[in-house]
């Protein structure tokens, strides 16, 4: 039987978490081609999301007030009050739900699209190049090797880990 955490070692949680805020920096960076405020409507749409996650999935989850691999599931604990877990388990992800996670990186991508048409630049490429590999490869790497193949409530149960079971078969 694999090792599960109850509570997250710290050097975990740095870990995972890296990888989405350099996501958030380098789409930032990206879109302020077209301005400071573009960059920031991004960075606003992305802590939205981290506090939607929250609000629906987190307060439900096993890991709600303790260190979980993303460490929302503390401050979770301190912005909204302790949901149903039997909810977590109960509840169907669906592709529609995590569109707008997936528009984190999008958005940016298309944007340095756009504006490597009008005014090209490569640095705007190599940062676009590195937002892919981190969207893709390190978010997996990062879900596979260290918060699912650890997480306690992927055993008792998990939308998003159905869904991409789903989708893999």
């Amino acid at each position: 039987m694999e090792k599960r955490y109850e509570t997250y070692p710290t050097w975990i949680i740095i870990v995972c978490e890296s990888v989405p805020f350099s996501i958030y920096i380098l789409g930032a960076i990206i879109l302020s081609g077209f301005s400071f405020w573009v960059s920031i409507v991004y960075l606003l749409f992305c802590l939205g999301l981290d506090v939607r996650v929250m609000q629906k999935s987190c307060v439900n989850c096993y890991y709600y007030g303790k260190n979980c691999g993303t460490g929302k599931g503390r401050l979770c604990a301190i912005l909204f009050k302790r949901g149903d877990p039997q909810r977590f388990a109960a509840k169907e992800a669906t592709w529609q739900e995590i569109l707008p996670d997936f528009l984190v990186s999008l958005l940016p991508l298309l944007g340095g699209i756009i504006l490597s048409f009008l005014d090209f630049n490569w640095l705007r490429l190599i940062l676009m190049a590195l937002l892919v590999v981190l969207a893709f490869s390190g978010t997996a790497a990062i879900r596979s090797n260290l918060l699912c193949k650890y997480c306690v409530q992927g055993r008792l149960g998990c939308p998003a880990a159905k869904l991409f079971e789903k989708a893999t078969k």
